[in-house]
C-alpha cells in the first residue's frame, strides 16, 4: 500500500491533540508524556513521513525489521524502541541499536542484554515487561520475579520503569484496572526502596486506550493504527498498537 505523507501528518496531528487533552484532563503535563509511533510493518517511507511531522520516537516489534528500518532511515535523528518480545539469541542486536528495549521479562535476558550494552558501547533503557493477568498468550515477567529485576547490578543498560500489555477489550475502560495495577506496582516498588530513576517510565496505552493509560500515569503510549492506519494481522501473541 503506498504511504499517504499528508494522511499521516493528519493523523499523528490529531493523536497528539488526544494525547495533550488526555494529559490536561489528569491534571499533567502533556510534555511529561512520550508519543512512540509503532511503525511495524509500514515502509520507512511511513516513518520518513511521520519524521518529517515532528515525530521522533519510533517502535518496532521485531529486532530484523527494525535494523532494516534503522538502516533505511539512518540520516534522521530518530530513537527506536524494541517494544515485541526479544528473544535471548537476538539481544546483542538489539542492545547494539536499540535506545529502549521495553519487554525485559526475566533476568538472565536482562543481564544478557546490559552484557551485549557493554561490548557494544551503548546504554540502552530497558522496561520490565509485567504480566498482570497471567494470560498465556501473551509475555511478561509474574509480579513476585520484579523486584528482583530492579535490582540488578548492570554495568551499561539501565532499567527505567515497567511496560504492560493489558487484556484486550473493545471498551478502553476495561484497561484502567490494569493500567491501575502497573501505577500501584511502580509506587510498591518505590516503597520498597527501588530507586526513583529506574520507575521513571510506565510504557502502557495503545491506538484505542492510551487515553485512559495517560489518565492513569502513562509516560509512554505506543501508538501504530491511529497514525498509519491499520495493518495486515500477522500471526503472534502481541496485540497491535
Amino acid at each position: 500500500m503506498p504511504v499517504d505523507p499528508d494522511q499521516i501528518t493528519a493523523n499523528l496531528a490529531a493523536v497528539r491533540r488526544r494525547l495533550d487533552q488526555a494529559a490536561r484532563t489528569a491534571g499533567r503535563d502533556p510534555s511529561a508524556i512520550r508519543l512512540v509511533a509503532v511503525s511495524k510493518t509500514f515502509p520507512a517511507d511511513a516513518v520518513r513521513a511521520a519524521a518529517a511531522a515532528g515525530q521522533i520516537d519510533f517502535g518496532e516489534n521485531k529486532v530484523q525489521e527494525g535494523l532494516q528500518k534503522i538502516a533505511d532511515t539512518s540520516g534522521l535523528p530518530l530513537r527506536w524502541h524494541l517494544i515485541g518480545h526479544l528473544q535471548s539469541n537476538k539481544a546483542r542486536r538489539a542492545a547494539a541499536v536499540f535506545h529502549a528495549i521495553h519487554s525485559v521479562d526475566r533476568l538472565d535476558l536482562l543481564q544478557r542484554v546490559d552484557a551485549a550494552a557493554a561490548e557494544a558501547g551503548t546504554t540502552p533503557e530497558l522496561l520490565v515487561q509485567v504480566d498482570l493477568a497471567g494470560e498465556d498468550t501473551k509475555f511478561g515477567a509474574p509480579e513476585a520475579d520484579i523486584p528482583a529485576l530492579f535490582r540488578a547490578d548492570l554495568r551499561a543498560a539501565r532499567v527505567v520503569g515497567l511496560m504492560l500489555l493489558p487484556p484486550e477489550a473493545d471498551n478502553p475502560e476495561d484497561a484502567r484496572p490494569w493500567f491501575r495495577r502497573l501505577r500501584e506496582l511502580r509506587d510498591r516498588l518505590a516503597a520498597e526502596g527501588i530507586p526513583a530513576d529506574r520507575l521513571r517510565e510506565l510504557s502502557m496505552g495503545m491506538s484505542h486506550d492510551f487515553e485512559v493509560a495517560i489518565e492513569e500515569g502513562s509516560t509512554l503510549v505506543r501508538v501504530g493504527t491511529a497514525i498509519f492506519g491499520r495493518r495486515t494481522p500477522t500471526p503472534g501473541p502481541e496485540t497491535s498498537p
